[in-house]
């Protein structure tokens, strides 16, 4: 895959950007907000994008989902920690990102990511060097056995077709990642995820890129469906916050994606669409023996093989 293909990746993450939102808007009820936008000449990145928002909805207080096709001179210290040869080397970026926050503390947050840097390293510059990142997982607040398989299960038959040993490498970097290091907890009970990959050949990771977003539908909806009407009360919508809470931490303080966007000069309100449109902490908040709060802390976020 050279530059001059580029176009058929952005095609994709266009079309998938706009798959995932109307679906996500039929089972909600209110449609996205398209927000385009443009960065200006003198900026760090040159480039575009389309951020897709949708709040205070039926199904989601908030839900995201964002394409973004940027450009710079070098890239950022969070994009070659373990690529130093393409230290200060320009470079072109795409990938659609999304985090749905839903209104029902009983339907568990999502994050889904898919991207492809290509860099021109100065050794050669006109033989760029592409990757592609990417992956889902799920975040719940009160944790349910089917769900956590359901999404586990999904992510490996997507992966199924590229490896045995794609899914279980996936599953545990995904775990490794989605961590807070200064809470020793895990953000939820992970999915999969991957960085830097070109094992693959270009053509082949591209495919393997396609594989794990094409499956995003097939792995969250079918959850929401599931939860979205669980009758719920103040003691659940208290707690589902105070857990928002730790999202909002993990995004903040280790999301290499957050660093990188910050960091390169990206549009920031893009970015940080991820945040939830509420969350709140605790200084001291203890979970009731027993309680289906306490089996979240127990069962669901220490590491664990859901398939």
């Amino acid at each position: 895959m050279s530059m001059t293909d580029l176009s058929v990746v952005k095609d994709f993450l266009l079309a998938l950007q706009a798959r995932i939102t109307d679906a996500a808007s039929a089972i909600d009820g209110q449609p996205f907000v398209a927000d385009r936008w443009q960065k200006e000449p003198g900026e760090p990145l040159q480039g575009n994008g389309i951020t897709m928002i949708l709040e205070q909805g039926g199904v989601f207080e908030r839900a995201g989902c964002g394409f973004s096709h940027v450009r710079g001179p070098k890239l950022p210290p969070s994009a070659t920690q373990h690529r130093p040869e393409l230290a200060g080397a320009p470079f072109e970026a795409m990938g659609v990102s999304l985090v749905f926050h839903p209104r029902n503390p009983y339907v568990p947050t999502v994050h889904m990511n898919v991207r492809m840097l290509a860099a021109a390293p100065a050794s050669s510059p006109d033989a760029p060097v592409c990757w592609f990142g990417g992956g889902m997982d799920l975040t719940p607040y009160y944790g349910f056995d089917e769900d956590a398989v359901h999404f586990h299960q999904t992510c490996k038959d997507a992966l199924a077709p590229f490896g045995d040993d794609k899914y279980p490498r996936f599953k545990k970097w995904c775990d490794e990642y989605f961590y807070l290091k200064h809470r020793q907890e895990q953000r939820g009970i992970g999915g999969v995820f991957f960085d830097d990959f070109q094992e693959l050949g270009m053509e082949r990771s591209f495919a393997m890129m396609q594989g794990v977003a094409d499956s995003f539908l097939q792995a969250y909806l079918p959850i929401v469906a599931r939860r979205k009407d669980m009758p719920y009360g103040e003691r659940e919508r208290e707690f589902q916050l105070y857990r928002r809470g730790r999202y909002v931490e993990f995004n903040l303080v280790w999301d290499r994606g957050t660093h990188f966007g910050l960091q390169s000069g990206g549009r920031t309100e893009s970015i940080l669409m991820s945040m939830p449109p509420l969350a709140s902490w605790s200084y001291q908040r203890a979970v009731e023996a027993g309680s289906p709060e306490e089996r979240l802390y127990t069962q669901f976020l220490p590491r664990r093989d859901w398939v």
